[in-house]
């Protein structure tokens, strides 16, 4: 073990887990920074007795970002919000939430930075949450010169919140269709969350990864359309897909949205998404950006991930027939 002190804000969430399994299996301690702890206990079996500790932290709040950051010789910021809730605002949280934890890590002294951020991410993006990445990014970038900031495509893995929900919405009822916004044109490079982890890793650990942006995606790029073909055909239920034009699709953002001011309620979509899934989420090749090849790591296929987490939404689980 390093003895070296990884904190991770946003530690529970999917992509969360992942990391802090990857850096404590890698030798790190980790401090695990969640708002609510006794939610987060399924962490600390992913180390050895002690090697992760569960401490609470918002990044809203200064204090309790500067209480557990103490003694910290890296950060790795994974806080990031799909939707607006209560205090949970995308400026909060994905703008000024990351320069807070990005100034008091630089007021700490620590080395080692890593933000999580989103492919789309632009300061002068019409959508909200890829505005407010963009904005954190240059928070981070400010603060922290020497942080390294990745830029995933859509996340895939055991608990997702892509696949998983919409192989859910296939098996409601027979005659639930599936809705392409804008056609299902889009294109998106699905990446499996174990390379994610990596990458984090890899970023802390080399240093010619500081004060670099990379864009991670997967070996191939899917339209949307294809993506949902590819998820009924693995679970082996056929079902409609609707195109909904993204004029139509805003306007279901928005019942969505009122929908999802109710509590404990999730928007199945709002507005915001709506925008982002006007633009193609994929890697940018022109060289101005890291990839994952630039960080050794060759990321893993869609097709021989997706099978391992499939079975839950067959018709037999896992005796259900395999179709080619």
């Amino acid at each position: 073990m390093t003895g070296k002190l990884a904190v991770v804000f946003g530690g529970s969430g999917f992509v969360g887990r992942n990391v802090v399994r990857e850096l404590a299996k890698r030798g790190w301690r980790v401090r695990v920074a969640v708002r609510r702890p006794h939610l987060a206990q399924f962490l600390r079996p992913m180390g050895a007795v002690g090697q992760i500790q569960l401490k609470q932290a918002n990044i809203r709040h200064r204090a309790s970002v500067a209480d557990v950051l103490v003694g910290a010789d890296a950060v790795v910021n994974l806080v990031g919000i799909l939707h607006q809730e209560g205090q949970q605002k995308f400026g909060a949280v994905q703008a000024d939430g990351a320069a807070c934890v990005a100034e008091i890590a630089a007021e700490e002294g620590v080395e080692r930075f890593v933000q999580m951020s989103a492919i789309g991410a632009d300061a002068d993006s019409d959508s909200a949450y890829a505005r407010t990445k963009g904005e954190g990014e240059l928070a981070v970038m400010a603060a922290a010169p020497q942080a390294s900031v990745l830029r995933p495509s859509v996340v895939f893995g055991q608990e997702d919140k892509f696949f998983n929900r919409f192989a859910a919405m296939a098996t409601t009822t027979p005659f639930t269709p599936l809705p392409l916004l804008g056609g299902g044109h889009t294109k998106f490079q699905p990446v499996y969350v174990d390379d994610v982890a990596d990458a984090v890793c890899e970023a802390l650990a080399r240093n010619e990864a500081q004060g670099k942006i990379f864009e991670l995606g997967g070996p191939k790029v899917y339209s949307f359309r294809k993506l949902m073909e590819m998820m009924l055909r693995e679970i082996g239920r056929e079902r409609f897909l609707a195109v909904v034009p993204f004029p139509v699709a805003s306007m279901l953002g928005l019942f969505g949205e009122l929908a999802g001011a109710l509590p404990f309620v999730d928007p199945p979509l709002t507005r915001d998404q709506v925008k982002l899934n006007q633009v193609d989420n994929v890697v940018n090749t022109d060289g101005s950006v890291g990839v994952f090849a630039d960080l050794g790591i060759e990321p893993q296929t869609l097709e021989s991930i997706l099978p391992t987490y499939m079975e839950p939404y067959r018709r037999y689980g896992q005796f259900a027939e395999r179709t080619a």
